[in-house]
């Protein structure tokens, strides 16, 4: 099993910059591909950002890209979002998550452990 904790949420005003972090504990080594995602009320859960095991590879949802920044430490521990310029229209629970695969994926069901959540508002 894999346990993922975020952190790093909270209430920023639009244009402001926020620093998610999750921490990774467990049977880490069998996550290899990890992720961001969002889920506003009422609406389903969706892709944000991913990132290769080495790091080397990312990708993000057009609505964020040029914005966010997906990384990980080189323990493979730790993987983080830094969210510049943000919007009212980025306010969402963000949530990580980990699957056991190579590859990088968008799809919510390809992933195999997710966090808690953490709440980011952002206010106009």
């Amino acid at each position: 099993q894999v346990q993922l904790v975020e952190s790093g949420g909270g209430l920023v005003q639009a244009g402001d910059s926020l620093r998610l972090s999750c921490a990774a504990s467990g049977r880490t080594f069998s996550t290899v591909v990890m992720g961001w995602f969002r889920q506003a009320p009422g609406k389903e859960r969706e892709f944000v950002a991913g990132i290769s095991w080495s790091g080397g590879s990312t990708d993000y949802a057009d609505s964020v890209k040029g914005r966010f920044t997906i990384s990980r430490d080189s323990a493979k521990i730790s993987v983080y979002l830094q969210m510049n310029s943000l919007k009212p229209e980025d306010t969402a629970v963000y949530y990580c998550a980990a699957r056991k695969s190579r590859y990088l994926s968008r799809r919510r069901w390809d992933y195999d452990y997710w966090g808690q959540g953490t709440q980011v508002t952002v206010s106009a």
